[in-house]
């Protein structure tokens, strides 16, 4: 009997080391200070009437237009948007397209059990795509829009790109995203004394099942 709990125990202990954790790399807009640039993303503009020079976007202060119309900023996430400039003008004749992309190393993880949820806004509309598979859209920048993933991520390195369209109007007329993560999850792979361990707890509770039968 004592064998047999102490199998259990090895057992158990042996999976409790791949217990689900947080995916690393998946940030908040505007998790740093405010006119500088975010680098947790990356910005490229598909089409604009305006040159973009940044490779990242920048964070916006929380009392200049456009917040308000825009959703307040706060202490979790803030708007991003494509120039130092918040309240510029872009997009006058034709509607503008601007990728704000994030990586996140699955690196040691199966990515078959990953999955991650969020929410979103933008000015004025955003699609969110997973490995370049669309999983969520959205318009409008005075409330929050939801996203979610259970599938699609890959081993390795992955890529999220919230494309956001910026619908032409000539003048007043800014561009801006924000994104918070409100949960994810991936199960790590084991370390190979995981295995072994694993496998000895069950050969054990095997050896001590056999004994009870020939008993």
């Amino acid at each position: 009997m004592k064998r047999t709990i102490i199998a259990a125990a090895v057992t158990i202990s042996a999976l409790s080391t791949a217990q689900a954790a947080g995916i690393n790399g998946l940030a908040n807009t505007g998790t740093c200070v405010s006119g500088t640039a975010d680098t947790h993303y990356t910005l490229s503009s598909a089409s604009s009437d305006t040159a973009i020079s940044a490779t990242a976007p920048i964070i916006t202060f929380d009392n200049q237009w456009p917040i308000t119309p825009w959703m307040a900023n706060d202490g979790v996430s803030k708007w991003v948007t494509p120039t130092a400039s918040q309240g510029q003008s872009f997009d006058a004749g034709s509607a503008g397209t601007y990728t704000y992309s994030l990586s996140f190393d699955l690196t040691g993880f199966k990515a078959d059990t990953a999955s991650f949820s969020g929410r979103m806004a933008a000015d004025n509309a955003v699609s969110v795509m997973l490995n370049n598979h669309l999983i969520s859209s959205a318009t409008g920048f005075t409330s929050w829009n939801s996203f979610a993933s259970t599938g699609g991520f890959v081993a390795g390195l992955n890529k999220l790109d919230f494309v956001v369209t910026n619908w032409a109007q000539n003048g007043g007329n800014p561009t801006g995203l924000r994104v918070e993560f409100t949960g994810s999850n991936v199960t790590p792979v084991p370390e190979p004394e995981t295995y072994a361990m694993l496998l000895g707890g069950l050969a054990m509770m095997g050896v001590v099942g056999r004994r009870r039968k020939t008993k």
